[in-house]
């Protein structure tokens, strides 16, 4: 299995299995490359939709480029816990932005939400959020203000009376509920247009069964988010009193 960064001609056939509907695994199979590096390389590059040959293998050029340059003197990044990477932390964390991107977040909201999902504690403050991601308090405190308005982070005080942005273990399911609701709005504006196109006709049948097929998506995410909600807050594996976590129900 070949080793190293992606070729120029590796990512074109990247771009041409992604244009002919390929899934990563086959893409990576016909690359001889593991699945994670054609999906590392897909999401950090645009996605699936927006992924470009030339422009991704520029963009590597210019990363590389970046980590060849002397580390500047002044305020250096904090040393990583637990052993990371750093490296391989940051290019995750560009990986992890992307992919809130694509599910329709804005990339500075995506960004600050990023940071704090991989905060081991999972609360900031606005200067450490600053220091991080290297952006000013204004993007910062335009992120944060959005993050919260979605329910997506919460503001407490600490000690030393500095507010803090925490990302709680409930954050994505109560996510998942707020888009749960938000399809069952569709569908019932979907349904009124019944009556108001007539009963029968071709618009209203169309209509009807968008309305039946998203009361049913609606139920699931509703019901599959309760059942799994549990496993939010299992703790680790090995850390005192963790468990490998529930399982999701079978149904």
């Amino acid at each position: 299995m070949p080793g190293g960064r992606l070729t120029q001609q590796e990512r074109r056939q990247i771009a041409l299995g992604l244009v002919d509907g390929l899934a990563y695994a086959e893409i990576a199979r016909r690359l001889d490359r593991p699945t994670s590096t054609v999906t590392r390389e897909v999401m950090r590059n645009g996605g699936p939709t927006g992924y470009r040959a030339d422009l991704a293998h520029h963009a590597t050029e210019r990363r590389a480029h970046r980590r060849r340059q002397p580390t500047p003197r002044g305020p250096q990044v904090p040393p990583q816990a637990h052993g990371r990477d750093p490296e391989a932390v940051r290019e995750y964390e560009e990986t992890f932005t992307v992919v809130l991107m694509q599910s329709g977040t804005p990339r500075m909201m995506a960004r600050v939400l990023a940071c704090l999902c991989m905060s081991d504690s999972g609360s900031l403050t606005a200067s450490e959020l600053v220091r991080r991601l290297e952006v000013s308090p204004a993007s910062v405190s335009k992120a944060v203000a959005f993050l919260d308005s979605q329910g997506l982070i919460r503001r407490e005080r600490d000690e030393r009376r500095r507010e803090r942005y925490v990302v709680d273990d409930d954050v994505w399911y109560q996510s998942m509920i707020a888009s749960a609701r938000g399809t069952l709005q569709v569908a019932e504006i979907a349904r009124q247009g019944v009556g108001v196109l007539g009963t029968g006709t071709p618009a209203a049948a169309r209509l009807e069964n968008i309305a039946r097929f998203l009361d049913y998506i609606s139920e699931s995410i509703t019901r599959a988010a309760d059942q799994a909600r549990e496993v939010l807050h299992t703790k680790p594996e090995g850390a005192p009193g963790g468990t490998t976590g529930p399982r999701a129900e079978q149904g």
